[in-house]
């Protein structure tokens, strides 16, 4: 039988006041908003909540054990670059990633027409077809700190198969 693993993840980051941004990324994809994803690196949200779920399947810890935030070298980090590094990771526990799907909780921007996009990016810092990864966006119907706009949030659920 071929070892299987499967992992959970969430992750949550508060959003700046109105005016101090021009976009914000998620899912490795540029969005264009007026807010600021407060965080160490790029407060990729989605990426993030996938990370923790891919570490917890192979018990690697969290993304804040791999990559601290009282480490300089995470500041301002491409979420992207460092789903490449937590791929390597799996690789190297002798792991991949055979699907995953995952839930953006936003009441803005918008993040439907950009689902494809981030489903492109997430693959190829995977090495995984599209297919095999599901994006959704949802919003929380105005209620909590998600609806007041205070934050953004993300769920994620990957299966990783013996490599």
């Amino acid at each position: 039988m071929t070892a299987m693993r499967v992992g959970t993840g969430f992750d949550v980051h508060r959003l700046d006041e109105p005016g101090t941004a021009s976009h914000i990324t998620l899912g490795g994809t540029r969005i264009a908003f007026d807010r600021r994803i407060v965080a160490h690196s790029d407060g990729d949200v989605l990426v993030h909540a996938l990370m923790d779920a891919m570490l917890g399947a192979v018990a690697l810890g969290d993304i804040g054990h791999q990559f601290p935030d009282t480490d300089a070298r995470w500041a301002g980090a491409n979420s992207i670059t460092l789903l490449e590094h937590t791929r390597d990771l799996l690789t190297d526990a002798g792991f991949a990633v055979v699907n995953c799907d995952t839930t953006l909780i936003a009441e803005r921007p918008k993040l439907k027409p950009h689902v494809d996009s981030m489903r492109g990016a997430i693959a190829a810092a995977l090495g995984i077809d599209r297919g095999a990864v599901g994006v959704k966006a949802t919003t929380s119907e105005r209620l909590g700190f998600v609806g007041r706009e205070e934050g953004i949030a993300a769920q994620a659920v990957v299966l990783l198969g013996a490599s």
